[in-house]
């Protein structure tokens, strides 16, 4: 893309949930699309199945890791050079943590039932964290903006963006006309795409529109 840096990173999501919801496949896949598109890599860590996983989202499996993200950099030099995304971080992101950090990682963290505060072990155990602002964000939209930031050389009040958006949803049937009847609203702050939508994974409209029948609930 246009205005990145040239340099390398590496782009974690710690799955740690022992389903692939369709919903979170569509979010990796992206992910995955737009880390080989600014030359960077994208690593799925904490898979209980990888084999599986390879199957459902069609990715190498050298992105697919069972091992969690404390195997991958067990030294605290190592960790040191991991950014946690995390919203108790001691700063926000911002262009220079591209020279000081050779790897980003967020999720993705869903974690146990009852969930844990996997976030806070991993900030205890020395991986740095940054801020992406208080507003929730879904996993990819929070891998673009920090692309955003550490490759693009923007600051986060730099970056358009689309909060809560009422997503107009397509008739059923396949068509593509909006249906009047039927929007969702997203509890989201999405990246505002050069046509002024909020930018989401390919494909994740239609899921929306199939999955209409459970709740929006049931897909986050």
């Amino acid at each position: 893309m246009a205005g990145e840096k040239a340099c390398k990173h590496t782009f974690i999501v710690e799955h740690l949930d022992p389903e692939l919801e369709e919903w979170q496949a569509l979010e990796y896949k992206t992910i995955h699309q737009e880390c080989e598109d600014s030359n960077s890599k994208f690593i799925l860590s904490g898979l209980t199945d990888p084999n599986n996983a390879h199957k459902r989202l069609g990715l190498p499996m050298t992105s697919l890791q069972q091992q969690g993200v404390e195997k991958m950099y067990p030294t605290p030099e190592a960790r040191r050079k991991v950014c946690l995304l995390d919203p108790k971080g001691e700063k926000d992101i911002c262009p220079e943590d591209g020279e000081e950090f050779d790897a980003f990682l967020f999720g993705g963290i869903l974690g146990d039932d009852p969930p844990r505060d996997r976030t806070g072990e991993l900030r205890s155990k020395g991986f740095v964290g940054r801020r992406l602002g208080p507003e929730q964000m879904t996993t990819d939209t929070a891998a673009r903006v920090t692309r955003i930031v550490v490759q693009q050389g923007k600051r986060l009040d730099e970056i358009p963006y689309v909060d809560r958006p009422d997503i107009q949803l397509p008739v059923a049937d396949g068509e593509s006309a909006p249906n009047p009847n039927e929007s969702v609203s997203m509890p989201f702050k999405y990246v505002k795409g050069e046509d002024g939508k909020p930018v989401m994974p390919e494909g994740m409209v239609k899921l929306l529109v199939d999955d209409m029948d459970k709740g929006i609930d049931d897909l986050l």
